[in-house]
């Protein structure tokens, strides 16, 4: 058995837990970072995540800061226009359709879209060398004991941790929180997401569009183009049972089914990768820290996929413990310093949590007098310019 003393141990090596490693690397704190998964190298790899994220501004400072954005760059497609339409019947057609520029906000972008297989591997590669930073991908959580100064971790392959912080980073089903006995509300609405990536014949023009029927909504994401095809990642939720039979088609079916859920709106759909499922639920902790433990992302919160706001809030996560941790006030991983990141987070994510949830529900109602207040509520949100830019503002996470 090895053992390791370090600052900081990471639980969990998505992106949110390598940008938490890279964040803490660049304040000078030695690091160790397990995840029993390596990033797999393709989309079509097992286990690979095919969804993709729009960074949001305050997101790609964070990573400009601590020297990831460089990395990823290359691969970022801009995000300058929100599309979002409200549909009916079926097959769907357009009832109410507003588009939301990045410009109203003074910014180019509302964000900058990355495959998230792709990024955790970029990060994971650009980590595999940096200074202060011991990456144990293939090794697992398995116990660990804390103490009033430390908490000392055992990883899957028997060597130990010794760490004035640990963190939990390790998703909705996080076997660190699990250890130190913290439990979860969740909300589930029999919903599942299916995530893959198309190709289409009309540009996407940098466009993101967000069209909502009885059962969820349908996204699509800008990407780069691919072997001189224009490309797009999808999101698209629908009723558990419902997602499950759209699944089963063959990619020719199941592409004109995309195509006719779309409206169109990018041409006839033809997909060109594998595709994910997964659950749509409401996920809070109920406590986000514990004796020198402090729960991010997945861990802490789970949202629908429902305006870039799950990964953006771990972000944030991430961005307030690396405030902690310049600040004089706190030192690492003491009672005072979890519940500054504490009382710093749990209003917001709780906010964000009830919002996107509310959100959810009316965007998947087959009810008329709902599904009329959507349309209604879209039309206000967008033709009232104050409310517009206030509403745009706090889903950049400003």
């Amino acid at each position: 058995m090895n053992r390791t003393d370090v600052d900081i141990f990471i639980s969990g090596g998505g992106i949110a837990g390598l940008t938490a490693a890279a964040a803490f690397a660049h304040q000078g704190l030695s690091v160790v970072l397990a995840d029993p998964t390596p990033p797999p190298d393709t989309n079509g790899a097992e286990g690979s995540d095919l969804r993709s994220t729009a960074f949001l501004e305050p997101a790609r400072e964070l990573l400009k800061t601590i020297g990831l954005w460089e990395a990823v760059s290359e691969f970022a497609e801009p995000l300058n226009t929100l599309r979002v339409i409200d549909c009916q019947g079926d097959p769907p057609i357009p009832r109410t359709d507003r588009t939301f520029q990045s410009t109203d906000l003074g910014s180019p972008s509302f964000g900058w879209n990355l495959p998230n297989w792709l990024t955790r591997k970029v990060l994971a590669e650009t980590l595999s060398n940096a200074p202060n930073v011991d990456l144990r991908l293939g090794a697992g959580f398995a116990h660990m004991v804390t103490r009033e100064r430390e908490a000392i971790v055992t990883l899957t392959t028997g060597d130990q941790v010794r760490a004035r912080l640990a963190i939990g980073a390790d998703g909705r089903n996080s076997p660190l929180r699990e250890a130190v006995g913290i439990g979860c509300k969740t909300k589930r609405y029999g919903q599942k997401a299916l995530a893959f990536v198309v190709a289409h014949p009309v540009p996407h023009e940098n466009v993101s569009t967000e069209l909502y029927l009885s059962g969820g909504a349908f996204t699509t994401v800008p990407l780069p183009d691919f072997q001189g095809q224009h490309c797009s990642a999808i999101v698209w939720m629908n009723d558990g049972p419902d997602a499950l039979r759209l699944n089963a088609l063959d990619d020719t079916q199941f592409s004109k089914a995309a195509t006719s859920r779309s409206c169109g709106v990018l041409g006839d759909l033809q997909v060109i990768s594998p595709r994910n499922v997964w659950p749509i639920v409401t996920q809070e902790a109920e406590r986000l820290t514990s004796e020198r433990v402090a729960l991010i992302a997945e861990a802490a919160h789970v949202l629908p996929p429902i305006g870039a706001q799950g990964l953006n809030t771990s972000l944030r996560d991430v961005a307030i413990l690396a405030e902690l941790v310049l600040s004089e006030k706190f030192v690492i991983g003491t009672t005072d310093f979890l519940s500054a990141y504490a009382t710093a987070r749990r209003q917001d994510i709780h906010m964000r949590a009830r919002f996107v949830d509310l959100y959810n529900r009316i965007c998947r109602s087959d009810l008329p007098p709902v599904q009329d207040l959507r349309s209604a509520g879209l039309r206000a949100v967008h033709d009232i310019a104050p409310l517009r830019r206030r509403i745009m503002t706090a889903g950049m996470g400003r």
